[in-house]
């Protein structure tokens, strides 16, 4: 296996998968990533991660580039990352198998959802000492819980929408009193969502007292802290975040889902071809674009996050203010994602734009292993 890389090009492992509720959504988003890193310039490797956690080298001459989904090949072998003695990254392969090691270079995690994008991943990337493309683990946990987001984007003067916080635990020993405490000074309809997802799983627009219940209990199921939001009137602007010597927004974009969506749901995202319509530059005044904008660059410092982030927020039609709503580390790479369009509209292009990422992760990189390791007096 080691003879086909070549020798003299960036060798990028291509991550997808993962133990997450959004595992399908990361085998579109790894799809379109594949199809256009430069090959000129990247050697490029696919690694899965199955629902069952194990790591599988996927043979590239073997995967269709003109494919919606990476796939996981039958009898891919499974490989474990680990630290080189030349000090790159290594895919080893588990004992048993036939294929010989791989140095690597960066590891590009087209991962969303628990495990993938919340620090847990990026963990083991820093346990094996390699070069990543996202932002650490600090961020990238803080960013993935939603209650933890918003308080740090509160400190930083962004204005947020009232919400309550119901632990799992909680929930289950008194749901009458969670059910009360949820809606505690909100007023329908509120917005039901588990604290650790992405891709709008799991979340519930509540208009009725007997609909609370089992948008809990459905939201229950993908996490152990769910968060009740108040609704608001509001329109959905995104603005994409990109490192570099100062960070770089993106002209913003809005979301308009199609009215037989009560929201910009899992099915209007990915299962609907006509789930929203996209207005690309957002309908906004100069005044509005230049504040959202603004607020994203404050949201990605506050949040400390790395390279890239796609930051959302509501605008309310009633006051005319932003409120953040969430941030995502590592966000949607498919053929219809906002973060690579929006990047796109404001002058960077696909290609380059995952040229970008690689080479950001390679100098983080470096400037970490410029930090002394030790102490000496």
């Amino acid at each position: 296996m080691a003879d086909k890389i070549v020798a003299d090009k960036i060798h990028v492992v291509v991550l997808y998968g993962g133990r997450s509720g959004e595992h399908e959504v990361s085998l579109k988003s790894a799809a379109s990533v594949l199809r256009h890193l430069d090959r000129s310039r990247f050697e490029v490797i696919p690694v899965s991660i199955d629902k069952q956690g194990r790591w599988q080298w996927n043979d590239l001459a073997a995967i269709d580039p003109a494919q919606a989904s990476l796939p996981i090949l039958p009898d891919a072998p499974e490989m474990r990352l680990v630290r080189g003695a030349g000090g790159r990254g290594v895919l080893m392969p588990v004992s048993g198998s036939a294929n010989g090691p791989i140095a690597i270079d960066v590891v590009f995690p087209v991962m969303h959802g628990p495990l993938c994008e919340d620090g847990a991943v990026q963990g083991v990337f820093e346990l094996a000492d390699v070069a990543y493309v996202g932002s650490g683990v600090l961020a990238s946990a803080v960013s993935m819980d939603k209650d933890v987001a918003k308080r740090l984007a509160e400190l930083a003067g962004v204005p947020v929408a009232p919400y309550r916080v119901l632990t799992r635990k909680a929930y289950l020993s008194d749901r009458a009193a969670s059910l009360a405490r949820a809606v505690e000074g909100l007023t329908l309809p509120v917005f039901v969502k588990p604290c650790n997802m992405g891709s709008s799983v799991g979340i519930h627009k509540v208009k009725s007292r007997d609909a609370l219940g089992p948008a809990l209990d459905d939201a229950f199921r993908y996490d152990l802290k769910v968060l009740v939001e108040q609704g608001i009137d509001a329109r959905e602007i995104e603005v994409a975040v990109l490192e570099g010597e100062t960070l770089f927004a993106s002209v913003a974009s809005e979301l308009n889902p199609n009215a037989h969506h009560e929201f910009y749901s899992y099915e209007a995202k990915y299962l609907d071809p006509d789930g929203a319509r996209v207005d690309l530059p957002a309908r906004l005044d100069a005044t509005q674009m230049a504040r959202v904008r603004a607020l994203a660059v404050q949201v990605f410092a506050a949040l400390e996050c790395s390279d890239l982030a796609r930051v959302d927020f509501f605008l309310d039609r009633q006051t005319g203010e932003f409120r953040f709503n969430e941030l995502n580390t590592m966000p949607g790479f498919t053929s219809i994602s906002m973060y690579p369009k929006m990047m796109e509209a404001s002058g960077v292009p696909y290609g380059e734009l995952l040229t970008r990422l690689v080479h950001l992760a390679l100098d983080r990189y470096q400037q970490r292993h410029a930090l002394e390791r030790g102490y000496s007096s």
